[in-house]
Order: C-alpha cells, then sequence, then structure tokens
C-alpha cells in the first residue's frame, strides 16, 4: 500500500496520519510520531514498533507531493527519516529478522513492479525475474537434490529451501532499494 488506509489512525499520537511512515512490521505511524519513540530511546539502537515490539530497521514513508515536500516540517520529518534509514536500513539481524520482514518487502516489491508511476531500477527488476525463473526451474525440473520419488513428500524440502531462498534474496534486493531510495546515501 502507499499509504494507510482512510480510517485507520496513528497508534502513538492516536490522529490522523501526518507523514504516514510504514514500518518494516508493516504497521503504520506519523513520521514524527515514531522518529520520537526512536529518540526518547537509545539513538544507537533502531526503536521497537509500538505494536507488536518488532525491531524497526526500514521506515518507508508514504508518496508526498512535491509540494508538500517544500513545508519546512514535513522536508525535516523525511530528513530524519533518512537519517533513521541511512542507519538502520541495511542492518538485517539474522535469519529470522529476514523471515519476519520477508511479507513486508514482498508485499511491497509486487506492489512496486505492478505500478507503472513507480520505477524500479531495469537491474532489480531483471534480478528479480532471473532468480524466480531460476527456482521455478528447479522447482519443476525432474533433477532434484533430494529426490520426491524416493522419499516422498520429504523430497519437496529442497524445493521449499530453494524458493525461500530466492524469495530472502529478491527481498534483501529490494530491501536495498528502499534503503537507497528513503535513506539517502
Amino acid at each position: 500500500m502507499d499509504g494507510p488506509t482512510d480510517y485507520d489512525f496513528c497508534s502513538i499520537c492516536q490522529a490522523n496520519f501526518h507523514i504516514p511512515c510504514q514500518a518494516n512490521c508493516s504497521h503504520w505511524f506519523c513520521g514524527n510520531c515514531i522518529l520520537q519513540v526512536w529518540n526518547y530511546g537509545s539513538a544507537l539502537h533502531p526503536c521497537k514498533c509500538p505494536l507488536c515490539r518488532r525491531e524497526i530497521t526500514l521506515l518507508v514513508p508514504s508518496e508526498v507531493s512535491s509540494r508538500q515536500r517544500h513545508d519546512p516540517g514535513v522536508a525535516e520529518v523525511l530528513q530524519r527519516t533518512e537519517r533513521y534509514n541511512h542507519i538502520f536500513g541495511e542492518r538485517s539481524n539474522g535469519l529470522m529478522q529476514r523471515m519476519q520482514d520477508l511479507p513486508f518487502l514482498l508485499r511491497r516489491l509486487l506492489q512496486d513492479l505492478i505500478n507503472p508511476q513507480r520505477s524500479l531500477p531495469l537491474v532489480m527488476r531483471a534480478r528479480v525475474f532471473l532468480a524466480i525463473i531460476l527456482s521455478a526451474t528447479y522447482v519443476l525440473s525432474p533433477v532434484d537434490i533430494v529426490p520426491e520419488a524416493l522419499l516422498g513428500i520429504i523430497g519437496l524440502l529442497d524445493d521449499f529451501i530453494i524458493v525461500l531462498i530466492c524469495f530472502l534474496h529478491v527481498a534483501a534486493l529490494y530491501r536495498s532499494v528502499l534503503v537507497l531510495r528513503h535513506g539517502g546515501s
């Protein structure tokens, strides 16, 4: 989603969203509200989501019009969001964090691929499609590391692992695009 639903509100300030930002746990907050949560905690560590307590390592602001970008308050929140993403955006604390971020990143990636208004680098699109084609080819081919014919349902385990690795790779690629897009540098 490019923004929260119309009937939704920020769970921190309990008001309508002002510069909504989506965290990597998929929850939405006012940009200023979630950055204040971070400021009141340790500036050396990412803040935790007030709703699910997961570490927020990426904040993705909703689309802001060019007219709004010239507003000093909006510009400051976007700049602080970029700073947050620059500090914590590349951080991925192990496999569990990557698995938890997978639905969020894949959902946003699919929306970016479908939406003609969004621009993903051509290299990113090519790498996504190549990873999907290669994993689909492996899953559909009769050659397997663990053959299904001998081990039955357990033989599907290698297919599942290949698809999971593909999704994790694509999500990591897309995370780097989001960090570049919303994290400066």
